[in-house]
């Protein structure tokens, strides 16, 4: 069936545009706004006080008036951390009140914003519980760990009113706010009709840690929650629970859905019509790791294919650009990353750059900060900022649900075809892998126990 006729959510736009290098504005943004301040402070609770999770907090008190008064997770050690952390940082001094299961939290305090910061597997069932409570949730990307829970959680956004702000935060990257301004939008690429994307960070763990005993500061049990159970090989955080499709979609899931997204922003595009994966482990094959250390895919939309490329061994094919978007129109290339950009004229012109912007006077506690990724901090806090603006206004924040669902879905879809061998045509309307039954019962997988997958019905 040719989708190209029948699915609205298919928007690319013409980008043949009459411009000129002349029309560029070469000085740069200024990026500062003001203090996002209420008359009443937002109440915020945090879901998962590891590296990320706390790192979102604190930039949210950076920017906004509230007052966080509880956190939940699984590990006491990190949980006792954070809260350390937001009495030093929040304005009020107070510690907030602390939880290992999310539910009990949800139903202690009358939550306005629930940030959710927990492995993927977590994100769809802590997302929807948040706004059954009727909290506004800043969820972390990829938002599920498969197709079914995501549109789930679009459901849910749309029943319970709620604003869902999804952590892909390039949409609030300043120097790729100005790339898709000064270069996409005048249209100086001219004929777009080709993106390659890709990582070659060597982030893929290949150990072979032996079984031991779960520490008493962890609750292995919840941890693992709707996801198959593993044996206990050392503690989960960080690197190592990513690199099993247990609880994620590998480096496609973690890796490609911000190129895949900050491409579909810049481009206007929407859901790809046909998706096709190949890969495997094909060099790392010594460690317990179960992703693809080696992976290609096509989103396919109308005259423009948006290619992925990941290895997790080897050198990059462009050392400059080992985590990035590579766009090509008629009249040049533009390159970019988390650090910078680049229009690369096909008329003998220089080079158009762009680079990423630091706030280290502004925010000093950026510099002491544990773990921070310091050129990522002034897109979370515009993304927050984003996030709140959507909430009093009642629009949609730039990385709404709906646009998280699209880019991680299509990378679940991506790492399903590299299963199956074969292209998937996913259709949004029905929720079917069309012509396809073996694919679309694969859309959604299966939860351990008695924990109960979500549905757009069931929500």
């Amino acid at each position: 069936m040719d989708m190209s006729n029948s699915s609205p959510h298919i928007k690319r736009r013409n980008f043949i545009k009459t411009a000129s290098a002349s029309l560029l504005l070469t000085s740069f943004s200024t990026y500062g706004f003001e203090f996002f301040a209420d008359e009443k402070p937002k109440k915020v609770g945090l879901i998962g006080t590891g590296w990320y999770g706390t790192s979102d907090l604190m930039r949210l008190i950076q920017v906004a008036n509230v007052e966080v008064v509880s956190l939940c997770d699984v590990d006491s050690n990190y949980l006792n951390n954070t809260a350390d952390l937001v009495a030093q940082r929040q304005k009020n001094g107070k510690k907030p009140k602390l939880f290992s299961d999310y539910r009990d939290m949800l139903k202690s305090d009358n939550l306005d914003i629930v940030i959710i910061g927990t492995p993927d597997h977590w994100h769809a069932l802590m997302c929807i519980d948040a706004l059954k409570s009727g909290a506004h949730v800043y969820v972390q990307k990829p938002i599920s760990v498969d197709v079914i829970e995501g549109e789930a959680m679009v459901a849910a956004a749309v029943k319970y009113n709620r604003t869902v702000q999804v952590g892909t935060q390039r949409k609030s990257t300043p120097h790729l706010i100005d790339v898709k301004k000064q270069i996409i939008d005048t249209g100086l690429l001219g004929t777009i009709g080709h993106v390659d994307m890709a990582c070659y960070y060597h982030m893929r763990a290949n150990d072979n840690p032996p079984l031991q005993e779960v520490p008493d500061f962890l609750d292995y049990e919840m941890w693992t929650g709707p996801a198959p159970m593993r044996a206990y090989d050392g503690l989960p955080h960080r690197r190592w629970w990513r690199t099993f499709r247990e609880y994620g979609n590998g480096i496609t899931g973690d890796m490609c859905v911000h190129m895949l997204d900050t491409v579909r922003w810049m481009l206007d595009l929407g859901w790809p019509k046909r998706i096709s994966s190949e890969g495997g482990i094909f060099v790392q094959k010594d460690g317990k790791s179960n992703i693809a250390d080696t992976q290609s895919a096509v989103f396919e939309y109308d005259g423009l294919n948006c290619n992925w490329q990941h290895r997790t061994w080897g050198n990059p094919a462009d050392p400059n650009y080992p985590w990035s978007f590579k766009i090509y129109g008629s009249n040049g290339v533009l390159k970019g990353d988390v650090m910078k950009a680049e229009f690369v004229p096909l008329n003998g012109k220089e080079p158009i750059r762009f680079d990423v912007v630091y706030e280290r006077e502004k925010y000093p506690e950026d510099v002491t900060e544990k773990d921070i990724e310091l050129h990522a901090a002034p897109a979370t806090r515009r993304h927050m900022i984003d996030f709140l603006n959507a909430i009093k206004d009642g629009t949609k924040p730039v990385a709404d649900i709906e646009e998280g669902h699209i880019s991680t879905a299509s990378c679940i879809l991506a790492n399903l075809s590299m299963d199956l061998k074969r292209p998937l045509i996913y259709d949004p309307q029905s929720r079917t892998v069309l012509n396809d039954p073996e694919a679309t019962a694969l859309l959604k997988r299966s939860y351990r126990g008695d924990w109960e997958h979500p549905t757009p019905e069931s929500v």
